[in-house]
């Protein structure tokens, strides 16, 4: 296996150990009320805890795709998507449940950042060699 084969299984798995960390630990067992919390702020009081589960579970099923490898580029956009669109919501509308306040802002893209590299310069296909 190459160089780049084996540093790509890393940040799968590395991205996917944040997913099942935040959808298993933080929503499905809900042993972070933060979550909860932040969701049922923005959603409703009434059905927090449930929306957090299934939110959770819909984090399992990404990190489950980012294990797979399958459609690479495309798991990597759809997670930079959703941190960013998350993080915006959550900026502006629970900025005092979010563990570093706003400063959650720089973590998201940072992460952001981490994830495009791996998913669009690291993985990117090697230039064919043209025939003169």
């Amino acid at each position: 296996m190459s160089t780049a084969a084996v540093q790509r299984h890393v940040f799968a798995l590395v991205f996917a150990l944040v997913w099942f960390v935040n959808g298993l630990l933080c929503k499905v067992l809900d042993l972070v009320p933060r979550h909860r919390q932040i969701v049922g702020r923005i959603l409703g009081e009434d059905h927090a805890l449930a929306l957090t589960r299934a939110i959770g579970i819909g984090e399992l099923l990404f990190g489950l795709w980012i294990l797979s490898q399958w459609r690479w580029r495309w798991s990597a956009a759809a997670q930079i998507t959703a941190v960013l669109t998350m993080n915006v919501i959550e900026f502006w509308l629970v900025p005092d449940l979010l563990l570093f306040g706003r400063w959650n802002a720089f973590v998201a893209l940072a992460y952001a950042a981490v994830v495009a590299y791996a998913g669009f310069i690291h993985s990117a296909p090697a230039s064919k060699p043209r025939n003169a």
